[in-house]
């Protein structure tokens, strides 16, 4: 029995971590093993790149090689074991990341990025991908109200408006695995799509 790997991805403020329960309560009432990680992080060593990835000042390709290096010991020692054994992964955040964050929002050319991932995981592809979208005001709100900001949830309105064009962008080239939630709407509307989506996975 092989597994499924699900991924979340949106902008910071977008809300996809906080139907992660959601997901898994879903999942495991048909009885399925759900192993739920993310990124950057997922093992010991990922979460310590986590750190230095969110909090420290870096050139932007060195912050792109870092995030494979970290996605590469992820899919090492937790992602690829779960979905042999038959598990499902839901990940927050992989790949689509890194196409929108450090490409798409930062000036990465994409072909860079797509080589590190040919390298990293030629074979490994979501089979569902959750994009979690909101307008970027929207996010910008609620993160001035949320916890002490990262690197990342401190930039400027322009880097989150590239962040969303290019996960749209993603989801476009993408139709099979990428479904997209508008996130703009009350947690119950948002949480009712979510377990659509789960149900015919």
């Amino acid at each position: 029995m092989t597994g499924k790997f699900i991924t979340l991805e949106g902008m910071d403020g977008a809300g996809k971590s906080t139907h992660i329960p959601t997901i898994i309560a879903a999942l495991q009432a048909r009885g399925i093993e759900v192993v739920s990680t993310r990124e950057p992080g997922g093992t010991a060593l990922g979460e310590r790149l986590r750190e230095l990835l969110l909090h420290e000042n870096m050139h932007v390709e060195t912050e792109t090689l870092l995030m494979f290096a970290a996605r590469r010991e992820h899919i090492a020692s937790i992602i690829a074991p779960a979905l042999a054994r038959g598990a499902y992964v839901l990940s927050d955040r992989f790949t689509d990341a890194t196409y929108a964050y450090q490409s798409g929002a930062k000036g990465v050319a994409a072909v860079k990025v797509e080589l590190l991932e040919q390298w990293v995981h030629a074979d490994l592809q979501p089979d569902l991908t959750l994009l979690f979208d909101v307008p970027v005001e929207v996010s910008i709100q609620r993160l001035a109200t949320a916890r002490s900001p990262d690197k990342f949830e401190r930039e400027d309105a322009g880097f989150f408006m590239r962040i969303r064009q290019a996960y749209l962008q993603r989801a476009q080239q993408n139709p099979a695995r990428f479904r997209i939630i508008d996130a703009n709407r009350s947690l119950e509307d948002v949480k009712k799509s979510v377990e659509d989506e789960i149900s015919i996975l």
